[in-house]
């Protein structure tokens, strides 16, 4: 290997939070190159969170022009949905993305470099060019955000099945006839509704005793009857014992379920059965950098790896797997360097699943209260309650909110409703605010809104006394 060219930042991963830094790092002077194998800016506006969320707002224009009438807009002929022009709406906003982070690489001074990087030496990297040739690159400060992948269960036939991932279900330019989804968690329940939306026949195959395993029962209970609701077949606790076929012409799901085993036949497969690490076969024990059990970077509170000058960012440190926590990774790294003391432990982590109506949460479920023997009050309100929703129809769901039993401080809301997220940013920020829950129950919020609903949910706050 030849000498390497020597960066004071070198990031292997073009990630939410590792991009960040890099036009951070760059347009303060520091050298600063940014190795990619294949997404320029990463997963999120190439693959996954906006791409998705792209598809997703098709499928709920197409639902609401398939209940046009009831809103008295009167469509003659059937709904049809065309792939083709959902698939391009969503590569011209992928294409305007990256264009947006080509522009910010220019201007920022940070080179990309696109190709395979892999750690020959602590602080190191040979990189194979996509377009041909190699590169030896070392950094004073090494950064990893090189993400997850979709894992495939090792389930007989179906690697041979050729199934989909989110990435390949998002590029069909065709409406699948009989869908099947290998997991009940957030981007499965998401592709399934999107799926059924558009017109296609979903039946949903989840392992567990129930959806959305991370949510308490009352949340999951709720998702499942509105997505039943919408004609998708749900399966529980279903063991997926052989796969015959090849996604896209016929496949055979053969399933165990506690009423017994059963054969689904469909026409496509999706997996969405969890996340790998992306840290296999990248020479990591070479640079000094340990994993932990289950493939994902060890790092402490600072996003410091067991190797000196080198962080990991975002899901390969285990991090939460959503891109506003790689952002506050990216800021967590960013401030220590400039002499913080800043920390993942204790942050207030929100996140929204975009099936429609939303679900939504930030800080304790009532399940994790119990496992961290945290006692809480809960309040609950039906987002029918929501004087909102005698104007928009949108009735589905209910919010929740976790109180400490021997103060007004707020450990938990959870929604299932029509702009679930924008109604927790509220309760989060009084939450990052320590504000007492009555500030929130006596606020004059503005009517008629979905947020207004928080004045009822408090008022259902049990008083301190009860237990």
């Amino acid at each position: 290997m030849s000498q390497p060219e020597q960066f004071e930042v070198l990031i292997l991963g073009s990630g939410q939070g590792g991009k960040l830094l890099a036009w951070q790092m760059a347009r303060s002077g520091r050298r600063t190159a940014v190795v990619e194998r294949r997404w320029i800016g990463g997963s999120c506006p190439n693959i996954a969170c906006l791409p998705s969320k792209n598809e997703i707002w098709s499928a709920k224009v197409a639902h609401l022009a398939q209940h046009a009438a009831q809103f008295g807009t009167m469509i003659t002929g059937p709904v049809r949905t065309d792939m083709a022009k959902v698939r391009q709406r969503k590569r011209d906003m992928v294409d305007r993305e990256i264009a947006l982070h080509l522009q910010n690489y220019k201007t920022s001074g940070a080179e990309l470099i696109m190709g395979t990087g892999r750690f020959v030496a602590p602080k190191t990297l040979e990189v194979h060019l996509n377009d041909g040739g190699t590169r030896a690159l070392a950094g004073d400060q090494v950064f990893l955000n090189i993400g997850t992948h979709a894992a495939i269960p090792s389930v007989p036939g179906l690697e041979a099945a050729r199934p989909l991932t989110h990435i390949e279900a998002l590029e069909l330019d065709c409406l699948p006839s009989h869908l099947v989804v290998l997991g009940g968690g957030y981007v499965g329940l998401e592709m399934a509704q999107a799926y059924r939306r558009f017109g296609s026949r979903v039946t949903v195959i989840e392992s567990g005793p129930q959806l959305m395993t991370r949510e308490d029962p009352d949340v999951a209970d709720e998702m499942q009857r509105l997505l039943s609701d919408e004609g998708i077949q749900i399966l529980m606790a279903g063991e997926t014992l052989d796969v015959h076929g090849r996604s896209g012409e016929e496949v055979s799901v053969t399933v165990r379920a506690p009423s017994g085993e059963k054969k689904i036949e469909g026409s496509d497969i999706l997996v969405a059965a969890g996340r790998v690490p992306n840290t296999a076969g990248i020479g990591l024990e070479e640079a000094g950098v340990a994993l932990d059990g289950h493939g994902y970077i060890r790092v402490n509170e600072r996003l410091e790896t067991t190797a000196p000058n080198v962080w990991a960012i975002g899901e390969c440190a285990g991090s939460p797997q959503f891109t506003h926590i790689s952002v506050d990774d990216f800021r967590i790294i960013r401030d220590n360097l400039a002499g913080g003391k800043r920390g993942t432990r204790d942050r207030l982590v929100a996140y929204c699943m975009f099936t429609d109506p939303p679900l939504a949460r930030v800080g304790l479920s009532e399940g994790e209260a119990q496992r961290q023997g945290v006692t809480a009050r809960v309040a609950k309100l039906p987002t029918s309650a929501v004087l909102r929703t005698e104007a928009t129809d949108e009735t589905q769901g209910f919010m929740k909110a976790l109180v400490g039993v021997s103060d007004d401080r707020i450990l938990g809301f959870t929604m299932i409703g029509a702009e679930a997220g924008e109604v927790m940013a509220a309760v989060q920020t009084a939450m990052l605010a320590d504000l007492p829950y009555p500030r929130l129950r006596d606020a004059a919020l503005a009517h008629p809104t979905m947020a207004e609903g928080l004045g009822s949910l408090f008022s259902n706050v049990p008083p301190r006394s009860a237990r």
